[in-house]
């Protein structure tokens, strides 16, 4: 258990110090002042002071902060205790664009640190082509033509280059009949394919196995390591919309106890493979993490990056900011529903551990 708490911390900590670290760096790039730069949420373990940043670390490890002079009204306090509401370096003074690109930065770079461990797990590991291997008899794919050997393309105008995006594909199907674009010996083909229903596994399924392994270095390694990226963001977007159009129910969702669960079920998984594979399978994790949280925090919910980015282009459309007081209390509300939530999942998990 000891194990599971510490890549938990790791894991966690890298992906939040990505998204804050992409706050911080593009506000001092555009001379926005930070007056905090926190990891974590309670109360604090250690804290120092250089320049004008006060850094922190803090109990919790769910979670971070970076924030800007004058950002909801929050100032630096002089010498004598009042605040300093000079504007130089002040959130509120920042031209619209350097505060969009500041908002902004804390999602992308968690997309930058996904590819960047993309890169070690693909380099290591390699990827698989959606080549056909095996034709499952009475299935849709060998009634609609398909052969081993045939590699697929495109799925319903969807381009695919990975084994686990037709997986996905193939696992989120709803029974509708799905145009299936492919190469066989070079030359490009197409067939329709409507997927058949397994009541075993409660889902559908199109009839082939495929993978193809394929060795990746030099340009291949950055090509299939983007790959990967894509994979994971249409993943999180597609479990979004199911999660909201009500094709998945809260016991889909999980926070930091569910994830912690998660972690510890990966290296008993991987233990019997070696040390390396339970290293690259949680470097795999933290890309899936680091992508979720990144998408999470740009939906147009109050108190997220995306919640703040709306109001920023509300104001390039409208020529001048929504007022601040207005403003702080719509975050202040969805921070409140927020927290309401996460105490909602965090239960839902820990009742999912003693079902």
């Amino acid at each position: 258990m000891l194990v599971t708490l510490i890549v938990f911390i790791l894991v966690f900590s890298v992906v939040v110090i990505a998204h804050e670290l992409g706050h911080f760096l593009i506000a001092k790039l555009n001379g926005i002042r930070v007056l905090e730069f926190a990891i974590g949420m309670g109360p604090a373990l250690v804290k120092f002071t250089k320049g004008e940043t006060k850094y922190v670390l803090r109990l919790l490890p769910f979670g971070g902060a970076c924030m800007f002079e004058g950002e909801d009204g929050i100032y630096s306090s002089r010498e004598d205790g009042k605040e300093d509401k000079k504007t130089a370096g002040s959130f509120a003074e920042a031209n619209v664009w350097a505060r969009i690109a500041t908002v902004f930065a804390g999602p992308f770079f968690n997309i930058i640190l996904a590819f960047l461990l993309s890169l070690i797990v693909v380099g290591f590991s390699g990827s698989v082509k959606p080549t056909i291997n095996s034709l499952m008899e009475g299935y849709p794919a060998e009634e609609a033509g398909l052969e081993v050997g045939d590699v697929i393309t495109k799925i319903d105008g969807e381009r695919v280059h990975l084994q686990s995006e037709v997986t996905l594909i193939s696992a989120m199907s709803r029974g509708n009949s799905m145009k299936i674009e492919f190469l066989r010996d070079g030359e490009k083909h197409e067939t329709l394919l409507t997927p058949k229903f397994s009541e075993e596994d409660n889902r559908y399924y199109m009839g082939f196995t495929i993978g193809e392994y394929v060795e990746c270095k030099g340009l291949k390694l950055i090509q299939y390591s983007a790959y990967e990226v894509r994979y994971w963001l249409n993943a999180t977007v597609k479990s979004l919309l199911m999660l909201v159009q009500g094709q998945l129910s809260k016991d889909d969702l999980s926070g930091p106890v569910g994830i912690a669960v998660t972690i510890d079920e990966t290296i008993e998984q991987t233990k019997p493979y070696g040390l390396p594979t339970t290293i690259l399978t949680m470097i795999n994790f933290a890309v899936l993490l680091s992508v979720n949280l990144g998408v999470m925090n740009l939906l147009p919910i109050p108190a997220l990056d995306g919640g703040r980015l709306l109001f920023l282009l509300i104001e390039v459309v409208r020529g001048k900011p929504i007022p601040p007081e207005k403003e702080g209390i719509v975050h202040f509300i969805g921070f409140v529903a927020l927290m309401v939530l996460m105490v909602f999942v965090m239960y839902n998990d820990i009742a999912r551990i003693f079902a």
